[in-house]
Order: C-alpha cells, then structure tokens, then sequence
C-alpha cells in the first residue's frame, strides 16, 4: 500500500529538499507545500519510471554531491579568472567527446547534469548508441585531460553507486 502511495521516495523527498531551497524559508507550511509537491510529482511520474534505479552504497551519493559541489567552486573561481585577465582570443574551447561505460539512463543523466552544472563545460549530446557524451569546454590546454577527469572524478563514482 505504502508503495503504491509513494513509489519513487528518494524523488519525493529531493523535490520536496529543492523546494525548500527555492523558497528560501524554512517555516512549517513550506514543507507541508514541499512534502506535498514531492509526493505528487512522484506520483504522477511513476508511470514514466518503468524500473527504480538502484543505488548501491547511499554514503557514496553524499560523497559525490560534496564532490561536486567542491568542484562547482573551484570551476567558478577559475572561469572568473578566465573572464578576467585571459585574452578572447587566448581561449582555447575544445568539443571532448568522452566515451562512457556507464549503461543505466540515470546515471548517465546524472553524469550530463554534472558536466553541466560545473562552469566551463555543458554536455551538448548524447551519442545513439549511449556510449559516448559529447561535451563542450570553455577553456582547455589538454582536452584528453578534461576526459580523463571527467571519468575519473564523475563516471567512476557513478558507475560506484548506480551498479
């Protein structure tokens, strides 16, 4: 009965996590709001979910987002630094296409999200097949580099939690 109420919980609690944020405000009605939205969303997407994604180790998830997070920083600062003192045409944007072992769609979706929310780069499109991501950086001197770090930093992790 509990499933059928809920069946997607990690979803309703993240959204009802995000609306807090958003609102700014941590006062009773908010996640009454936030807790209602989370369920109905999760509710109404369920059927959009044919299989519940599977994570392994939760401990590693947190470690992922204070990666991530950790690198979100760190990338401003130097796209701050880039947007200051680095010549237009000093710029050296490169596509990278980054071949991907990850199989799961979610993961996959979490890797692009990631790529894209780090200042510098944006995931532009997602191979046919699923094995590969095209990414766009801003300013590289070694574009190998950047695919290395992208799999070692991001993929690694994920393939860790979601296999």
């Amino acid at each position: 009965m509990l499933r059928k109420l809920v069946p997607h919980p990690f979803l309703a609690v993240s959204l009802a996590c995000v609306w807090l944020a958003l609102v700014n405000k941590i006062t009773l009605g908010n996640i009454i709001l936030g807790g209602f939205l989370g369920l109905v969303i999760a509710l109404i997407t369920a059927p959009y979910w044919p299989g519940k994604p599977r994570v392994r180790d939760p401990f590693k998830v947190v470690g992922f987002v204070f990666l991530v997070m950790w690198d979100i920083v760190v990338a401003n600062v130097q796209i701050a630094l880039i947007i200051l003192f680095k010549p237009t045409d000093k710029l050296k944007s490169a596509w990278i296409t980054v071949p991907l072992e990850l199989t799961s769609p979610e993961a996959i979706t979490v890797l692009a999200g990631t790529i894209t929310m780090t200042p510098g780069t944006v995931s532009a499109t997602l191979s046919s097949c699923g094995r590969a991501i095209l990414v766009h950086a801003l300013h590289t001197d070694d574009p190998i580099a950047v695919r290395d770090d992208i799999k070692s930093r991001y993929e690694k992790r994920l393939l860790e939690i979601f296999s």
